[in-house]
């Protein structure tokens, strides 16, 4: 007797403590219209203690043959748990999902389908943020059959949240480095796009939705500061082994100073103890020395530039003068020496002036600090220091502005806000730019760290402000200005369910 196809794909879930999440998961995972015979789940239960464990076990029970559940201690990640099964899976194609998140229904019908039209290796579905958890979109932007990893927006979407071809996976050993906590999927998914013959994109569904918990208990929204400073070192690190010198490489790299190394240099850096600032100020001194070219920082905002320039030619005193500047007093001023401009930072005039050199970041003139925001009727009303900025937005909705005696008041309104909001909630970071508005250069999903063409609009010296509260339909929502951890203006909308009143009432 012949034994029974392999099933087209195998869905990988590494689950530790992920409950009441979990059971969402698997509700997701069992209503997928892909259909049984075609579909193969391995969950890796690494040591949890909540339950979820029991709970897959009862999954497995409800549906025999369909589900294989494999219990290990905890591995301190979810790199071990997505390699055991990897190697137990049987699928033509893998998917990778974490045991927080779930699929819409016809996700995996609709990627194996897709991967098997374009003979694809890698396929990317759109991805939706729940509970306000940011999710870069510029790669969604339209279907695309093949994608170039060093031509789109692909390097700074490399989560593995992806289809991939398990022979592809096995032909070039492709497998999550055990040796970090956090951060293991973006060289698995680096390598498995640099092998790949084609890469693939779909945007007409929702396809994944990327769930951050009430508890902000994922990973890694409660990862330390010395784990992420590893991770990154290892990543960049990997990102130079991989890939050799040149446009390609610096294509990639590009993202991880922009979205990984510059966060390490954030305004939360002045609260750490100073052995943790040493080390980040080492690393990434170190890693500006070693990758970050013309070409890189060129593309990067001038914020993120100096810092990481800084942190390269001074020592932590002179980067944590720079970044108290921006985050308890605001702007510094710009003097003009030789026809340059530069920003006159703490240090200016006795590390190199090159580190402060902005004549080319016609950004930097629209760069505003708020220093005063409030409520007027429907209207949120921004008071900033700054008269260089010619257009505002909260992402990719734009702001009514006026100008007058180096301030300018930005206006934005509430019921654009919320009716252009996420269903789940959504954060926008609000920006300024030097010319007329561009959605494409305006910072948000595409680039939220502060790649050049618009200025994020600080609040060294905002006072909170209450939310407003607006109904929609039958819906409530929350609408607040709040900061970020380095200081920066965003704009929050929050849906207000029971659920969420309950765990705000818990934390409280």
């Amino acid at each position: 007797m012949d034994p029974p196809p392999a099933p087209d794909v195998t869905v990988i879930l590494a689950v530790h403590d992920t409950m009441p999440y979990l059971t969402e998961c698997l509700d997701s995972l069992a209503a997928q219209t892909i259909g049984g015979g075609r579909l193969e789940i391995v969950a890796v239960d690494d040591g949890s203690t909540d339950g979820s464990g029991a709970e897959l076990d009862r999954f497995a029970a409800r549906h025999p043959g369909r589900c294989t559940v494999i219990h290990q201690p905890n591995s301190g990640g979810p790199a071990r748990p997505f390699n055991r099964g990897l190697d137990a899976a049987t699928g033509r194609y893998v998917f990778f999902t974490g045991a927080d998140d779930r699929l819409g229904p016809e996700a995996l019908e609709r990627l194996v389908a897709a991967a098997d039209e374009y003979s694809s290796d890698v396929v990317l579905g759109r991805v939706a943020g729940v509970n306000s958890r940011h999710i870069f979109q510029d790669v969604f932007a339209r279907d695309e059959p093949d994608l170039d990893l060093f031509d789109s927006p692909l390097p700074r979407s490399l989560a593995n949240t992806k289809l991939f071809r398990r022979e592809l996976l096995d032909r070039h050993a492709i497998r999550y480095r055990e040796d970090m906590p956090i951060g293991s999927d973006f060289p698995f998914t680096l390598a498995a796009c640099f092998h790949a013959g084609r890469i693939s994109v779909l945007t007409g569904y929702d396809f994944y939705y990327a769930v951050r918990r009430h508890d902000a208990g994922n990973i890694t929204y409660r990862s330390r500061h010395a784990v992420r400073v590893e991770t990154v070192e290892k990543i960049a690190g990997y990102v130079a082994e991989l890939i050799e010198p040149g446009k390609r490489r610096d294509a990639v790299m590009v993202h991880r100073f922009d979205h990984e190394i510059a966060r390490l240099l954030e305004d939360d850096l002045l609260g750490l103890d100073r052995a943790s600032q040493q080390l980040v100020h080492d690393v990434a001194g170190r890693l500006a020395a070693e990758h970050l070219n013309d070409d890189i920082a060129a593309r990067l905002g001038p914020e993120a530039r100096i810092r990481l320039a800084v942190a390269r030619d001074g020592d932590l005193d002179d980067l944590l003068a720079v970044i108290r500047q921006d985050a308890r007093e605001g702007r510094p001023r710009t003097e003009v020496r030789g026809g340059r401009r530069f920003a006159a930072y703490p240090g200016f005039g006795r590390l190199p002036d090159a580190a402060f050199d902005v004549t080319t970041a016609p950004d930097w003139a629209a760069k505003l600090d708020a220093v005063a925001v409030r409520w007027r009727r429907d209207e949120l009303v921004i008071e900033a220091e700054g008269d260089g900025a010619a257009s505002v937005s909260a992402e990719e909705v734009p702001a009514r502005i006026t100008v007058a005696n180096g301030r300018t008041w930005i206006h934005f309104d509430v019921v654009t806000i919320v009716a252009t909001a996420d269903p789940t909630g959504q954060r926008r970071i609000v920006s300024a730019q030097p010319g007329p508005f561009d959605p494409g250069r305006a910072l948000g999903r595409a680039n939220a760290t502060g790649a050049a063409g618009a200025a994020a609009v600080r609040a060294p010296r905002m006072r909170r402000v209450r939310p407003k509260l607006v109904r929609q339909g039958r819906r409530l929502v929350a609408v607040a200005p709040v900061l970020d951890s380095s200081g920066r203006l965003m704009i929050s909308v929050v849906p207000l369910s029971a659920r969420r009143v309950a765990a705000r009432l818990l934390r409280r």
